[in-house]
């Protein structure tokens, strides 16, 4: 960790979740306000795909907590793949685009989202996936021209993405922000990005935001070690937003609490760890793409660095290096606490204290060994 080189302020960019809110009261405010969420991904108004999960109707409590909300419009179709007709299709975005214009909570809507893993869902018998953006992009764009729209929302992002952003760029639909889903491993985060921005350069497209809509594999949601390496790369690489993927339960914040509506997981706690930090993001700097990581932010009054870090297994370590840019004595006082997962659906009262042990910097570093 270095304490002396800003990343960027902080955001909250990864506690988002899809479907995290599931109707008006599951889960409750105070719940989701707690992590300070960045991001929901919801279903259209009137939307099909889920029971569950309607933006007009969980709304209010996103506008409670000051989050955004992306509109997911196909999800107005039910069924997988959706069951998608041209005849229903330019009708609803019509509809819908208009209804969100006239909403209480337009200023909230951060984004719409055209369609949802077309890699997975598209039908060829439709026509071509670009060729349905292309008319789409266009139908939205013409009745709000001011909102941003993101795609191409792939289920992974070497699916079809210079394929899809040279017809963009013949066709001048080139999206506002690059979405596509990290739903395998946190070790491809990196390289997935380089690709993409690779491409952008290459067709001379100005770097778009990214949000990544979907985040971390079925055995990983709800665990606090495995989803600490996620938000650790998404702010290292200055990701827009990012919404961790539902697997189970809508309504449950993206697995962090045991079920819909539900009490808090060990890995809930850890996102309230990180909803407490404030000020500006510090860069940080895994020995690898796997294994430990972590993220670190520093207060305006630059009086302690906060550092949450998992994933390791076994005996490692945390250096932290530039202490002696904040305002520090000679000594610091290190306090370790963790928070303990015995499962997803496994409630947790909350994180313990493991230590509190005073250092004295070398040249303002220190190092602090974890298992």
């Amino acid at each position: 960790v270095n304490a002396g080189q800003s990343l960027r302020p902080v955001t909250h960019v990864a506690t988002g979740s899809l479907y995290g809110l599931a109707n008006a009261s599951q889960p409750t405010v105070a719940l989701a306000q707690a992590i300070k969420p960045n991001t929901f991904v919801q279903m259209p108004a009137g939307g099909k795909q889920q029971p569950t999960g309607d933006i007009a109707v969980v709304a209010p409590t996103a506008l409670a907590v000051g989050a955004k909300l992306v509109n997911r419009l196909s999800d107005y179709y039910p069924g997988w793949p959706y069951q998608f007709s041209w005849n229903t299709w330019t009708p609803f975005i019509n509809t819908q685009i208009t209804t969100m214009k006239n909403a209480n909570y337009y200023n909230n809507i951060t984004a719409y989202e055209l369609w949802n893993e077309s890699d997975n869902t598209w039908k060829t018998t439709n026509g071509t996936y670009e060729a349905f953006w292309t008319t789409t992009f266009r139908q939205v764009r013409s009745i709000d021209p001011n909102k941003p729209i993101q795609g191409p929302s792939f289920s992974d992002n070497i699916s079809d993405m210079e394929n899809f952003l040279r017809n963009a760029v013949t066709t001048n639909t080139v999206p506002d922000i690059l979405a596509w889903h990290e739903l395998s491993s946190p070790a491809k985060i990196a390289g997935d990005v380089a690709k993409v921005q690779a491409i952008e350069d290459k067709l001379g497209i100005t770097r778009r935001p990214i949000a990544i809509e979907e985040y971390a594999s079925p055995s990983e949601v709800g665990l606090p070690g495995p989803l600490v390496s996620y938000i650790a790369k998404f702010e290292r690489l200055g990701i827009r937003d990012a919404e961790l993927a539902f697997w189970n339960q809508s309504g449950a914040l993206g697995d962090l609490l045991t079920n819909r509506g539900g009490n808090p997981n060990a890995a809930y706690w850890m996102y309230t760890w990180y909803a407490a930090m404030n000020g500006t993001m510090a860069t940080t700097t895994p020995p690898a793409q796997t294994g430990i990581d972590g993220y670190a932010a520093i207060p305006t009054n630059k009086n302690q660095i906060s550092i949450i870090t998992g994933n390791c297994n076994g005996s490692c370590a945390v250096t932290v290096n530039g202490l002696n840019t904040l305002n520090l004595g000679t000594t610091v006082t290190v306090k370790i606490e963790q928070t303990v997962s015995q499962g997803r659906t496994v409630a947790s009262n909350g994180p313990t204290t493991i230590s509190t042990n005073t250092y004295t910097p070398a040249n303002g570093t220190i190092t602090v060994p974890i298992t």
